[in-house]
């Protein structure tokens, strides 16, 4: 009656970590939306420059940060709506396990070799030691 579930405590962190996946996940998409939005306003402002306020009007240098902006941009989609499911949460996973196994073995070849070390200089019997008269 008092006591705690203990499986609570596992589900409790499973639906911790999904929340916190979703949370990570609103915010990329509302970064990349802040991102349109201003990217949308500075090639008008850009546009405005150029042609209203004849800055530089003598060629048209808007096309280009325009064009170099709009790559910054479908980069930064590539990077949340493609690398995340390429790269996500179990990628991540499966990355840090592969790391985790590969330090463990490492750890477990650095003990042999300890235990070797220790065990030769003991199987080695000492001289007997000599009366001095």
């Amino acid at each position: 009656m008092f006591s705690r579930n203990k499986n609570t405590s596992k589900l409790d962190l499973e639906q911790h970590e999904l929340l916190e996946n979703a949370q990570k996940r609103v915010k990329q998409k509302k970064r990349l939306y802040t991102h349109f939005v201003v990217f949308l306003v500075g090639s008008v402002f850009l546009v405005l420059i150029n042609k209203i306020l004849k800055y530089g009007q003598e060629y048209n240098w808007f096309v280009w940060a325009i064009t170099f902006w709009g790559f910054l941009f479908v980069l930064h989609i590539f990077n949340v709506f493609i690398t995340n499911k390429f790269m996500g949460n179990d990628w991540e996973r499966a990355q840090r396990e592969k790391l985790v196994a590969k330090q463990k073995k490492r750890i477990a070849e650095m003990e042999k070799e300890i235990e070797q070390e220790v065990e030769l200089p003991a199987s080695i019997e000492p001289e007997p030691k000599k009366k001095l008269l």
